[in-house]
Formats: C-alpha cells, sequence, structure tokens
C-alpha cells in the first residue's frame, strides 16, 4: 500500500503477487477504487505482478476540483507504473476505467502489453449511450450532495447486478459494493470524473491501437450498452469480442470465477511478451 506523488496529486495504490512475474495494471470505473477489483485479485495476483490504484477523485487518492479528462487520467496511470518500476504492463480497465485504458493505450502504446476493455464505451456520438448520457449527467453536475436514498441505491443495484444476483449476492458483492462504502468517492470527485466522462471520444483514434486487446461485457448491460463493445471490437484492429450472457454491468463481481478464467486465458495466450 502506497501513496505516490504523481502529476500535482497523491495516488494510492497497491502491489499483489511476485514482482518478478508479469505486470497487469487494472484501472477501475467511476466512482470506484482499487478495492473493487477484490473478486480478481486472488486469481491473477497468483500469476501476475498485480497492481491497483484509485482513481483521482476517488478513494484514497486526492478528489480535487475538475473537470478532468481521460487523457490526464491515463497519464496518472502511467505515473502509478512509473512509481511501481514499470516499464510495460498488461492494461485492464472496466467502464470509465476501459475509457482511461483506451487512452493509455494511444497515449503510450509502447507501454501496453495486451488490453482488455470491460463494460465501456468509444464515447462521443457513436456511442448508443450518447444523448441517454448526456441528458442523466446533468442531474449529477446539478447536485448539491450525493442522493443515497434507498430508491437510488436499489436502482444503481439493478443497474449492475441481475435480479436472482441480487436476491442472493455472492462474496463478489461484498467486496465490489463494500470497496465504495469504505473508501467513497466525493461530490466533488464524482463531478469531475463525469466531466471526463462527457468529453470522452476514441471513435475516430480506435484504428490506431495496436496491442492484442479483449472486449469484454454481459449482453444485458442496462448502463453501458453492450452495442458499445461490439464497436470497439469492430474498431480496434484484430479485437477480440466476448459477451457474457444474461450479465449486466457489474459482473466482474457477479461471475468472478467466470471473469477471471476469461482474464487469465487471454493472459496467458500473450505471455512472456519482451519489456
Amino acid at each position: 500500500m502506497t501513496i505516490a506523488q504523481i502529476n500535482g496529486i497523491d495516488i494510492y495504490y497497491e502491489e499483489h503477487g511476485d514482482a518478478d512475474a508479469a505486470p497487469v495494471l487494472m484501472i477501475m470505473g467511476f466512482t470506484g477504487n482499487g478495492a473493487a477489483w477484490a473478486p480478481q485479485v486472488p486469481a491473477l495476483a497468483a500469476q501476475y505482478h498485480l497492481i491497483v490504484f484509485d482513481n483521482r477523485g476517488a478513494g484514497r487518492t486526492s478528489q480535487p476540483e475538475g473537470p478532468y479528462s481521460m487523457q490526464q487520467m491515463a497519464s496518472d496511470a502511467a505515473g502509478v507504473l512509473d512509481a511501481a518500476g514499470v516499464a510495460s504492463a498488461h492494461i485492464i480497465g472496466a467502464s470509465m476505467g476501459g475509457m482511461i485504458a483506451q487512452e493509455f493505450a494511444l497515449q503510450y502504446p509502447e507501454r501496453v502489453r495486451t488490453l482488455v476493455l470491460a463494460c465501456t464505451t468509444p464515447g462521443g456520438p457513436h456511442s448508443p449511450d450518447y444523448e441517454r448520457m448526456h441528458a442523466e449527467a446533468g442531474t449529477l453536475l446539478d447536485a448539491t450532495e450525493v442522493n443515497m436514498s434507498p430508491e437510488r441505491m436499489r436502482e444503481t443495484m439493478e443497474l449492475l447486478f441481475t435480479p436472482e444476483f441480487i436476491a442472493n449476492p455472492g462474496p463478489g458483492f461484498l467486496q465490489f459494493a463494500g470497496s465504495s462504502v469504505q473508501y467513497p468517492a466525493s461530490l466533488t470527485g464524482m463531478k469531475a470524473q463525469m466531466q471526463a466522462i462527457l468529453a470522452h471520444d476514441t471513435y475516430d483514434r480506435l484504428p490506431r491501437i495496436s496491442a492484442p486487446t479483449l472486449v469484454v461485457a454481459g449482453d444485458a448491460d442496462p448502463l453501458v450498452s453492450p452495442d458499445n463493445s461490439r464497436i470497439l471490437a469492430a474498431r480496434i484492429p484484430g479485437a477480440r469480442l466476448r459477451l457474457l450472457p444474461g450479465q449486466r454491468h457489474g459482473f466482474t463481481a457477479e461471475k468472478p470465477e467466470e471473469t477471471n478464467a476469461i482474464l487469465l486465458e487471454f493472459l496467458s495466450q500473450h505471455a512472456p511478451a519482451p519489456v
């Protein structure tokens, strides 16, 4: 557990597994933090040098005024690798973390061994969610406090998980959801991250991504349409697409064994990689 000064702020990160193994950097999504990767950490750290961190605006990292940008947060991620003494890594990003991962692959292609984009979007007007996201974002950007009503929490749960899982959640839920309760994002951080999400657009630049890429999502995701994953897979040269039947946005917590198996299979196909 380390705090590093990166781009003028304090960024919290953790390292798991053998430091001599191939490195994997995991980037979490909107308002999330590195602890939300708990359902993946044991499986991946058994074979890899795993690095997880809290994005600016979330968790134990500084939460300065925004707006932020995906390019800025990709630079933060590069700084985490520098702090950990890692030249290049397998990059895994989920949701907003997948947007950051896209920018990372475009800004630092020499530092990307492979790229995994989970439940994410290229953004911009080509995204099926573009108009809805911009309409709904206004509520958050105008808010003076975080809405934690039971109704709002239930709505969020239904975006993330299937009704069956909500009725009988597994251990992955406690790890995933508990991370936000234990290390919450401030309203300032939420707004600044949302501004970065609204400005995100990689559609025209996606063909420049050269790293072996896996795109994975739930085919019933109501938050970020799986059509976004289809676009990403079609636009990134050689990218593979995996859609998990019936899964929603939080499949990494709802189906950790299946998710981990998919990640480990993909990573193993591209190891060892040159530093």
